[in-house]
Formats: structure tokens, sequence, C-alpha cells
């Protein structure tokens, strides 16, 4: 994995509807992987969110007040602008 994702404490909190102080706790009990860069956490991702589906509170904290209140709105719902199924699937001709 090239493309790690990291973000920091605030904007977690903010993504995941959860206070600064719940991720803190969470970084002091290992149960999120972490970096720190110039005196910062800048916190994996991927173990956010597997964090975050660990505790049925913690996913419905993200479903009501973080990122997933969003989800229905960014739904497509002109089926014209969707991609198509099967083009997604297809592989990307490197020719061209």
């Amino acid at each position: 994995m090239d493309n790690i994702i990291r973000v920091s404490v605030s904007e977690a909190a903010r993504l995941f509807g959860v206070s600064s102080k719940t991720i803190r706790q969470a970084i002091r009990n290992e149960e999120i992987k972490y970096i720190v860069v110039n005196a910062r956490y800048k916190l994996n991702f991927i173990s956010l969110v597997e964090w975050s589906q660990k505790s049925t509170r913690r996913a419905n904290q993200l479903n009501n007040q973080g990122i997933g209140q969003y989800i229905q709105k960014w739904k497509i719902k002109n089926k014209k602008f969707s991609p198509h199924p099967m083009l997604a699937l297809k592989p990307k001709d490197p020719e061209k």
C-alpha cells in the first residue's frame, strides 16, 4: 500500500463524529495506528475506520454525526451520469 491516507486528530474527530479526547484515548490504548510528524499525530485512516466499526456506538456516531450522514446526498440519482458497472470493472488499456 503506497497511498496511505493519514489525518490529524482534529480531522479524525470531525470525520467520525467523536471528540478529540476520544481519538486521543484510542491512541493511548493503541487501538489506532499512527506516526508522529513534527510533534503531531498523523493517524492511519484505515485503522480509524476499523476502530470505528468495532463499537456499535462509534459506528452510529460515524453515521449520525460524522461523514456517514452525507452518504445519501452523495448517491447519484441520475443514471445518465453513473458509470456503467461493466466499464468500472474493465481494466484500462495501457496503450492509450
